[in-house]
């Protein structure tokens, strides 16, 4: 992430302008950029590596930011699968949030259902999540090997390599919904 490009604007507005425009202009198969918007540095990448031969291709959309929350808070979402309805059989610990929208089509882990339902207030956000497959959201902890400095990071890994700049779009607004509805806690 050292050499990325960085895409710059106070707006969603302004820095789709410049993602639509390249979306719409490259033969999309690795796209970077590091989005600074307002106070915000969220790392934006899609990456679809076709395959070749005997070997099988794979899609991945990421948004990636800093993000400062109390300690405390553990949180990560993923779409409702064949393997989670067993996992909730079993009693494998999964918490609704209120939102029957977004309860009935993810998986919610959390310790703070509250803070958590906080987040997931906005409509459109919770359509977005509702909507998603084969995706994993959460807050990650990392320890920089070389100063020992811990960061908290938001991450959303979706396993496709969406080009669509409207859905990407929706993604983005909700993702970073999400962010600042974790620094208000």
């Amino acid at each position: 992430m050292d050499n990325i490009r960085t895409i710059s604007g106070n707006s969603e507005q302004e820095i789709w302008q410049v993602i639509e425009s390249d979306l719409s202009s490259n033969d999309l198969l690795d796209y970077d950029v590091l989005i600074h918007q307002g106070d915000k540095k969220i790392y934006f990448s899609i990456e679809i590596d076709l395959g070749g031969g005997f070997e099988g291709g794979y899609e991945l959309t990421r948004l990636k930011a800093p993000v400062s929350v109390n300690d405390n808070l553990r949180f990560a979402v993923h779409h409702e699968g064949f393997v989670d309805e067993l996992g909730k059989f079993l009693g494998i610990e999964d918490v609704e949030i209120g939102y029957p929208d977004l309860d009935d089509k993810v998986i919610i882990k959390t310790n703070d259902a509250k803070k958590v339902l906080d987040i997931f207030e906005e409509q459109r956000v919770r359509q977005v999540f509702a909507n998603l497959q084969s995706f994993d959201l959460a807050i990650h902890h990392h320890t920089d090997h070389d100063t020992g400095i811990s960061q908290k990071s938001l991450e959303l890994n979706i396993d496709e390599g969406d080009t669509d700049p409207a859905a990407l779009r929706e993604i983005y607004h909700s993702f970073y919904q999400i962010l600042t509805g974790l620094e208000r806690l």
